[in-house]
């Protein structure tokens, strides 16, 4: 499994840009970190990068405005001792969808972190903003493992302080490209982007930018979690507290939480090589948040297994023990 690793890492072509071996990749991460659990291994994982040299964190940002939100977030980036991080959570229209397993109440109350309330962060869209236009052109990669409120927001946002470019041209200027994990291929209908349907839609359609889809059906065959959980040297993680305390709930994670925004983060920092090969075409979005794939276009690819799917459990898995 080290040769598909090392693969992973240095041979692969992500994308919208090569595989980057002598500099960080410039990401900012997306994510609805609350309604599900593969929220907390996908932020392991880009901690995991980041500490290796492989990914630079600019930013974590919320999808979801639950109260809350900014200080689990927070909670992680202090765990990786990365607590400088910044943190935006949407303060106009966005959902509020939280766990009900109550894993974020346990980490506030548990873990260390300096942010207490929503109310000490940026809004989402200024936070973007501000964070786009310091960056060198054509080098972020944006990472969305949630809803598209933000990025809906951001492509109709409007000139200010941090740039006189509005939201689209901004984009344009400063992105390289987006990994998102989101839809049902070749068709269906997935949470992330049912949930803000509307969103949804005006992004995949204005977002000019290329953009790799890891669709429910790449994460819902990679189980990831138990070997965290079984790993007695690692003690006092928020990561692991949280797959001990949510694995049991659902006989359906018996084997391990099916990985579907691990595998977003993985594809975005190492590649989609050896595991995957690539489906060109455009994503569409009906009104009801279903979605479609036309084979025509080439700025949408969303992944296709190549490789038996234990291949990228296995990574993953050894990606999440990842201690700071």
């Amino acid at each position: 499994m080290i040769k598909y690793l090392f693969l992973s890492f240095f041979l692969v072509y992500s994308i919208g840009m090569k595989a980057q071996t002598n500099k960080a990749l410039p990401v900012i991460f997306d994510t609805d970190m609350g309604p599900d659990y593969d929220d907390v291994g996908a932020i392991t994982l880009l901690h995991a990068f980041a500490d290796s040299g492989k990914a630079k964190i600019l930013a974590t940002i919320a999808s979801t405005k639950y109260e809350g939100v900014a200080a689990v977030l927070n909670v992680f980036n202090t765990y990786f001792k990365k607590a400088e991080i910044p943190i935006g959570v949407p303060k106009g229209n966005a959902l509020t969808l939280k766990d009900f397993q109550h894993w974020t109440d346990t980490l506030i109350a548990k873990y260390p972190h300096t942010i207490k309330s929503n109310d000490e962060v940026p809004d989402a869209v200024e936070l973007y903003r501000k964070i786009l236009a310091k960056q060198p052109d054509n080098s972020v990669t944006i990472i969305t493992v949630g809803f598209l409120t933000n990025i809906s927001n951001l492509l109709q946002s409007k000139p200010d302080k941090y740039s006189s470019l509005n939201g689209k041209e901004l984009v344009n200027k400063k992105v390289k490209n987006m990994v998102t994990m989101g839809g049902k291929f070749p068709a269906g209908k997935e949470f992330n982007i049912e949930k803000d349907a509307v969103a949804s839609k005006y992004a995949y359609e204005h977002f000019e930018k290329p953009v790799l889809f890891s669709g429910f059906e790449i994460g819902e065959k990679i189980k990831t979690g138990l070997p965290l959980v079984n790993n007695d040297a690692i003690q006092n993680s928020p990561v692991k507290d949280v797959f001990s305390l949510c694995l049991p709930m659902a006989k359906e994670d018996k084997e391990g939480r099916m990985s579907w925004d691990e595998t977003a983060v993985f594809v975005a920092v190492a590649g989609y090589k050896p595991f995957y090969t690539l489906k060109k075409g455009t994503i569409q979005i009906a009104d009801d948040g279903s979605n479609t794939w036309n084979g025509n276009g080439t700025k949408h690819h969303h992944l296709v297994k190549e490789r038996p799917p234990s291949e990228v459990e296995k990574v993953i898995n050894d990606l999440m023990i990842h201690q700071p």
